[in-house]
């Protein structure tokens, strides 16, 4: 754990982002079109953010007292569903079909695709506490599918990124400095599926031609070993990062779009809803399941209707990655839908976990909440909370909280439940 890293997610919160929001929420009136988009970002902020810590500053952020207390998760998933809830029902009650126009940097400001957005993250959200308060789940997600949750990817968000000031995709930037390589999880599903998405998401290794992953948890001895050194291992896909002329650097792609949420995310929530026995629409877990594939596969580019089907009904398994650690395949989880049901949801969250690549943030909150997919251990350990064989629960709190709301801070430890370490579960993760 970096301390100097952990206080990123809240600058993010409190200073990039909160502050706009706050001013929308002064300045325009509740029942505006303004005022719900502002609440629908405000939800994914965070939901994200208190994903990540637990209880976190909520109900007074925004505002400019000196101490700023801190909220139960609990408290603020039941805030940010109010918040949803009353965001789609203005924006269908008003008569703009556009807000905010080409400043918009995800919709260009068209409200249809605002409110399958938001309908989409309320059915994520509820499928988050599906274990811990699962009435409440089951009320908004059959709520949020009442309403009309994605269905294409022509409704799927991503943001614009620009090459002004500090807003160029950062994920390019860290992979052209080489700070990236794919991971030997990844490598194990992706080869032993013969994913197409594989060339798409990675490259092949610039010195070998071959796709190549690193262990999580390698040491610092592993990590130098001639096979792991850059260009050695696979790094991010030409979307993210492309070698120069001459082929002797990486060359960041920093107006690349971010992706936020694709819809091909809700096929495979409406799946594990369905096994739920929520009301999801009509349709099948498998149906859904086999939708939320090819969606993501068109998302990325392989339209290929042959090559679509193929991968579906395929009985491929993950296989052993080629790693330096000499690993194993990681799972036995096959792609064609099962006739179990606890394999059914181990499938269903493996497609939804390579679906959201790259938000690595959603992605391990899944994991969290599912088991799944299947990962390979940490080969070492540095955290004496996290032992080989466990794997990360939250973030802790940084020291910069400590020194500029330590009151709050110490009343807020106190809703955790557990010490303030990266081993303590946030309050959806019971599982």
């Amino acid at each position: 754990m970096n301390d100097g890293w952990l206080s990123r997610p809240a600058i993010i919160t409190y200073v990039l982002t909160m502050p706009q929001l706050q001013a929308i929420f002064d300045n325009t009136e509740p029942s505006s079109g303004e005022y719900a988009l502002a609440n629908i970002m405000k939800a994914y902020v965070f939901h994200r953010y208190t994903d990540q810590y637990g209880p976190v500053p909520y109900f007074k952020a925004g505002s400019t007292d000196s101490s700023i207390p801190y909220d139960s998760q609990e408290a603020i998933y039941d805030d940010l569903f109010k918040r949803l809830d009353s965001a789609v029902t203005n924006l269908k009650n008003g008569t703009a079909t556009n807000i905010f126009g080409s400043q918009d940097l995800i919709y260009g400001g068209d409200v249809a695709k605002w409110i399958r957005f938001a309908n989409t993250l309320r059915l994520r959200m509820a499928m988050r506490i599906s274990k811990v308060a699962p009435d409440r789940a089951k009320q908004e997600a059959e709520a949020a599918v009442a309403g009309g949750v994605m269905v294409a990817n022509s409704e799927t968000a991503s943001i614009e990124r620009s090459l002004n000031g500090d807003d160029a995709n950062g994920l390019a930037f860290n992979a052209a400095n080489n700070e990236f390589s794919m991971s030997s999880t990844m490598a194990s599903y992706l080869k032993g599926y013969q994913d197409p998405r594989l060339p798409v998401f990675f490259q092949a290794a610039v010195a070998t031609g071959e796709f190549k992953g690193l262990r999580n948890g390698s040491s610092p001895t592993a990590i130098n070993l001639p096979g792991n050194r850059p260009n050695q291992t696979s790094n991010l896909g030409l979307k993210w990062v492309q070698r120069n002329t001459d082929n002797t650097a990486w060359v960041a792609q920093l107006g690349a779009r971010q992706e936020v949420m694709a819809a091909a995310e809700a096929y495979f929530l409406l799946a594990e809803g369905v096994l739920n026995g929520w009301n999801m629409g009509g349709g099948t877990a498998q149906s859904y399941y086999e939708k939320g594939i090819e969606l993501s596969l068109q998302q990325w580019g392989i339209n290929d209707a042959s090559t679509i089907n193929a991968y579906i009904q395929s009985d491929a398994r993950p296989m052993a990655p080629g790693d330096e650690a000499n690993s194993q395949a990681v799972s036995e989880i096959p792609v064609r839908w099962a006739n179990n049901e606890a394999m059914q949801r181990a499938q269903i969250a493996t497609q939804k976990w390579l679906a959201v690549f790259p938000d690595g943030i959603e992605a391990w909150a899944e994991f969290r909440r599912t088991g799944y997919p299947t990962m390979y251990p940490l080969l070492q350990s540095d955290n004496a909370d996290l032992p080989v064989g466990t794997f990360i629960k939250r973030l802790p709190y940084s020291s910069v909280e400590a020194s500029t709301n330590g009151a709050a801070l110490a009343e807020g430890k106190k809703l955790l439940g557990g010490p303030d370490n990266a081993a303590t579960r946030v309050w959806w993760d019971v599982d």
